[in-house]
């Protein structure tokens, strides 16, 4: 650009939208409930603006209320498009009282949209000679751009100039109105050419130029899109207008008299207090004196970008403000050095660069280090594209680190240590010592305040934007490996790692140090389980690949009946993944009743919908075979044997501690967690996975864990009696529910009760019991009522609990462990009622998650303390451990290990956990 402060117009609609949308945005909101989540983003998208255009004279510009002039060209406007939010539209006006009082020009003109009061302010800069940059997310501002208009989006950090557009869209910027005018718009209820997709438009663009030159060789178009067009002439002067930004609308100033004002330092501060945006407060007191500065301060990071929209915390980030100094090591002296600092050091941050995410093909490329804040280094050891400088020999260097890195005293701090444990014992090191993890530690502090990868976290925490993998090797199919990465690069982003991951403990430690429970969840169940996944890690699974082809034959061929079946259902043939087809299909051709619809208002095909409908109709229930097989094949019997590790012959998944809400594990590559049980092909699954010759598998699940811990947590004395007893819970519930006799309980009242003693313990309502159960809403809640009537403590429980979730935000396992309820308080009912519905279900789920943990930490202890060295525990699936048992020691083994089990805590009902052997998994069952 030629001018240094261009004029920036805002979009605010487009981003108060957007960010409304964001997840981890969605959860903010002030203690009384109040949503604050879309005021944040749009608030951080402003300050990054400033920032980036430290001289830009900004001017936000917001839709106003009702109708615009569109409305009266064509009545059906934007008619689809369903009401505002309550959430979203209680934080409009909280918003534009911020933004008044930052002192920034905001426009609202009625009759109009935010579109053509930018367009026309974009038109005014640029007849007074100005520069404009317009900031927006809004595809149909595309149109504007010029030689002295460019459009940037915040959200996406990317930036469109003429050739940008070009790029894109593959049409100049003026011949955006007739691109959209040909294709329509669904959102808004822009009539255009049905079927015309960017590509088709993109085509007559290209050969006739215009609009006007489309519609006049419309007779020359051939097939269906011929028809289409020809269909749509009378119509495509209107879209067109529609989809014109107007750059004539009256405004009550020019340009040219906009001006800022100073910001109304009170009024903010009273705005940033009442809607609890600290850390907006915080800048604002440090900016304007206010506030005593210390080493907490947040630090200046250049890299910082317009896509950051932090979310709000307790604490300030505790990031000192220190320049960073980063070593590359070549020489063994200057090896040695660092060395002996390491041998010295109470603990240290480490990290490991390799070639590979998953650890089983990982090669070490380079260590990085860091002691204090602010200083670090990195050691290469193998890169080795041309031209590399010699590096020190990696043998040597490992060779020299292995005393530090076995040692029990010198305490390591990492980011996802297991990983590199992983990877450090495939060059026979065993890594101990491990004192802290920051994506445990964050984990255990709030596991739903934000992701808790690195780069999140430094984020969220420090205030800081780190380097990102992708800034230094590419993305997609020409991505570096880090071998092939220069050193120069690679040292300074390996090197940020090990600084910022010590920065990182030093800020989460003292936040997760404040609640004992929850420092006693990460100090005795989360760290101490980390070495106990990586050895399962290692040891991995045996399968039966040619069990898995096989399978994979059948489903192949069940896929083709069920195509053939569902074709002739419909009368014409049609792709069964198609959700598109699908609602032709379904709702228009076959006239199935629509009961759910999409957010853009299409009927929904979701398997919720599909299930509800095969009820009554044979196309969705064919429809839901296909795709759960479909499923089963491709991530299942099909991939699997993809992914045998050459070396070990084994399958090897990766576990993850630090994904979910209530603290249950997840698995990766392959996801263990969700194998299908409930049809027979997804039990099969579980043939194939199998013992080596001489062992047997093992298969020891908790019995009815969650109703067990019910028990405990409400203390009811029915449900009390019934476990110290020994009697069948589900029995007795039916029992009492359909007023009979034990004796007379059949398998459906079984499974009657067994669904409403889940169901209502959950929070389940009458109605979605009713629907659970196929019977009348009346029915559904005079059995709830019994079912309380009989186990009066639970109501209570449930009660109390909700209660206390919504006075303090969160609730509690029996073990500590904390599970915020960002939306407990929320003014939107389904997400309110969605929260309450967790805070009774967390605990139970989290205490369930915690004690097979720390069944899995003292079955470790047993199998590195004395235990046969042949016994192998290998899967952790929901509330089972699976097991590789030598045969000539199963019965013995199979006791000791039910009992650790049964032991893995106390409760006042008895834990029972129940044992299966077989040749594979599913004969374990």
């Amino acid at each position: 650009m030629t001018q240094a402060s261009p004029y920036i117009l805002v979009d605010g609609s487009s981003y108060l939208f957007r960010a409304y949308y964001v997840p981890y945005l969605q959860a903010l909101s002030t203690k009384d409930g109040h949503p604050t989540g879309a005021i944040t983003g749009v608030l951080n998208m402003l300050n990054s603006l400033k920032k980036d255009y430290p001289g830009g004279k900004v001017v936000v510009v917001f839709d106003a209320k009702g109708k615009t002039f569109r409305n009266d060209l064509y009545p059906e406007y934007k008619a689809n498009r369903p009401p505002m939010p309550d959430d979203l539209r209680c934080q409009i006006e909280p918003l534009h009282n911020i933004i008044r009082a930052m002192g920034l020009p905001m426009l609202v003109i009625e009759g109009v949209e935010a579109d053509d009061v930018i367009g026309t302010l974009a038109q005014q800069a640029t007849e007074q000679g100005l520069e404009t940059v317009i900031s927006t997310g809004d595809k149909d501002m595309a149109q504007l751009v010029t030689e002295h208009v460019t459009l940037i989006n915040t959200m996406t950090n990317t930036t469109q100039d003429v050739d940008g557009v070009i790029e894109k869209f593959g049409v100049r910027p003026d011949q955006i109105i007739d691109y959209l005018a040909l294709m329509g718009d669904k959102v808004d209820n822009i009539p255009g050419v049905e079927k015309c997709g960017p590509k088709t438009a993109v085509k007559w663009l290209t050969e006739h130029e215009t609009l006007d030159n489309v519609i006049a060789n419309a007779d020359k178009v051939k097939g269906k899109i011929g028809e289409n067009l020809r269909s749509a002439l009378e119509q495509l002067p209107l879209s067109y207008e529609l989809a014109t930004i107007k750059l004539d609308v009256e405004l009550p100033q020019n340009l040219k008299d906009i001006e800022a004002t100073d910001a109304d330092t009170d009024a903010l501060r009273e705005l940033y207090t009442k809607f609890e945006l600290r850390r907006l407060l915080a800048d604002l007191n440090k900016s304007s004196g206010d506030a005593e500065q210390s080493s907490d301060s947040k630090a200046t990071n250049k890299k910082a970008s317009a896509t950051t929209a932090a979310t709000e915390e307790d604490d300030e980030p505790a990031f000192e403000d220190i320049d960073a100094e980063y070593d590359i090591v070549y020489s063994k002296e200057s090896f040695s050095q660092w060395l002996t600092k390491l041998e010295a050091a109470e603990s240290f941050a480490f990290d490991t660069e390799t070639t590979n995410v998953n650890y089983m093909q990982a090669e070490l490329v380079g260590l990085s280090f860091a002691i204090e804040a602010g200083k670090a280094a990195y050691v290469p050891l193998s890169h080795d594209y041309i031209d590399a400088p010699e590096q020190l020999d990696r043998d040597w260097v490992l060779a020299q680190l292995k005393p530090i890195l076995e040692s029990k005293t010198i305490l390591k701090i990492g980011q996802n240590l297991k990983y590199d444990a992983n990877v450090l014992s495939r060059y026979d090191i065993i890594l101990q010592g491990v004192g802290f993890d920051t994506m445990l530690e964050s984990y255990c502090f709030n596991s739903v305040a934000t992701r808790h990868n690195m780069d999140a976290l430094a984020e969220k925490y420090l205030g800081y934007k780190t380097v990102h993998f992708e800034d230094i090797a590419g993305k997609g199919a020409k991505q570096l490996t880090f071998n092939q990465i220069e050193i120069d690069k690679a040292g300074h982003y390996a090197a940020e790692d090990a600084d910022i991951t010590l920065r990182l403990h030093n800020a989460l430690w003292p936040k997760l140090s404040k609640s004992e429970n929850q420092l006693s969840v990460f100090k005795d169940i989360e760290l101490p389980l980390m070495p106990v996944l990586s050895r399962m890690e290692q040891t991995g699974v045996l399968i039966d690949s040619d069990l898995l082809a096989e399978q994979s034959h059948f489903i192949a061929t069940r896929l083709d009946e069920l195509e053939i079946q569902a074709h002739n259902i419909a009368g014409k043939s049609f792709n069964l993944s198609s959700p598109k087809q699908l609602q032709t299909i379904l709702f228009e051709e076959q006239g199935i009743p629509v009961i759910k619809k999409t957010p853009k208002g299409a009927p929904s095909t979701a398997e919720e919908v599909l299930q509800e409908l095969a009820l009554d109709y044979p196309l969705p229930k064919l429809i839901l075979e296909h795709r759960g097989l479909s499923k089963l094949k491709s991530t299942y019997t099909d991939k699997l044997p993809l992914m045998v590790d050459a070396n070990s012959g084994r399958v090897h998944t990766s576990y993850h501690q630090a994904v979910t809400a209530t603290g249950r594990l997840s698995s990766t590559d392959p996801n263990l967690q969700n194998i299908p049980i409930r049809s027979e092909e997804g039990r099969k699954i579980r043939q194939a996975f199998i013992a080596s010759e001489g062992f047997k598998i093992l298969a020891i699940d908790y019995s009815q864990i969650e109703l067990r811990i019910m028990a405990h947590l409400s203390n009811d004395k029915g449900l009390l009696t019934a476990f110290a007893e020994g009697r069948d819970i589900h029995q007795a519930t039916a029992a009492e529910i359909f007023g009979i006799e034990l004796d007379q309980v059949t398998s459906d009242h079984r499974r009657s009760a067994k669904a409403i003693n889940f169901g209502l313990i959950y929070g389940m309502s009458a109605f979605g019991l009713a629907k659970q159960l196929h019977i009348p809403r009346n029915q559904a809640q005079e059995y709830m009522n019994k079912y309380f009537e009989r186990y009066p403590g639970v109501l209570e429980y449930m009660e109390s609990t909700r209660e206390l979730a919504k006075e303090q935000g969160y609730v509690e396992t029996l073990f500590g462990r904390r599970l915020f309820l960002p939306e407990i308080n929320a003014r939107n009912g389904m997400r309110r009622q969605a929260a309450e519905r967790a805070a009774i279900n967390a605990p139970m789920q989290g205490t369930a998650a915690d004690i097979i943990k720390k069944a899995m930490i003292d079955v470790d202890a047993w199998l590195q303390n004395g235990a046969d060295k042949r016994i192998k525990m290998t899967m952790q699936v929901h509330d089972e451990l699976i097991f590789e048992i030598p045969e000539d020691i199963l019965t013995e083994t199979t006791d000791k290990l039910v009992a650790i089990m049964d032991n893995a805590v106390e409760l006042n009902v008895p834990l029972i956990s129940e044992a299966g052997v077989g040749d594979n998994w599913q004969q374990a069952h």
